[in-house]
């Protein structure tokens, strides 16, 4: 028995036939749709992010040992407070759209000079706690994270960081943030299959030379 051609199909099977071609692109332009619009939420916020990690490791490199040559002073604690407040100020800055609650940690730690890799075994764990941190230096509010593993910086004392030359230490700041998605992509990935997750974790670090000193 032969099967009516396309062309000689009646208008409702037609119609029928529209119906199920439609249904099965509709999924796929929805996909590639909200595709474009999440990739251009994650580029902001791995940009925001990158760029906050840029000015703490930039405030820890000028800071350096917070002017102290020994520990027995008290200058070095106001360093490190002031590395995750300059992170801050990027993250909170107007026209950010990274939520600081999904920011798990913030790290500082010595750096290999060579790779920039963050393995010397010395590093600052700091975790979210909202106005649960200290007040940094010049500020009267305190910050949302705090040093939960070593307090005051103990694992890696700012004074304890040198910028004599030849060789200053190189420090590294490196951030942990999971992005939640913003349209209904994930639903759409678990129409093909897929895990269908709501968020994607974003890291960044970058790392600085401290600021040289001759002495």
């Amino acid at each position: 028995m032969n099967m009516p051609s396309a062309r000689h199909l009646r208008p409702d099977d037609a119609r029928g036939q529209s119906l199920v071609e439609f249904t099965l692109i509709v999924p796929v332009f929805l996909m590639i749709l909200f595709g474009m619009i999440e990739f251009g939420f994650v580029f902001t916020h791995d940009l925001t992010v990158e760029y906050a990690t840029r000015e703490g490791a930039r405030a820890g490199a000028a800071l350096a040992n917070g002017g102290d040559t020994v520990c027995t002073g008290t200058a070095w604690k106001t360093v490190d407070p002031l590395v995750i407040a300059a992170v801050e100020r990027v993250l909170q800055s107007p026209g950010s759209q990274v939520v600081v609650s999904s920011v798990s940690q913030i790290v500082i730690y010595k750096a290999n000079p060579t790779t920039g890799a963050n393995d010397q075994g010395a590093q600052n764990v700091w975790t979210y706690s909202p106005g649960g941190g200290p007040i940094p230096l010049g500020s009267t509010d305190h910050l949302n994270f705090v040093d939960s593993s070593y307090p005051n910086g103990d694992a890696w004392k700012a004074c304890n960081r040198s910028n004599a030359l030849p060789s200053p230490n190189s420090i590294g700041v490196s951030l942990t943030y999971t992005y939640a998605f913003q349209t209904p992509l994930s639903s759409i990935l678990r129409y093909f299959g897929g895990s269908g997750g709501a968020s994607l974790t974003i890291t960044d670090r970058t790392v600085m030379q401290l600021n040289p000193s001759a002495t």
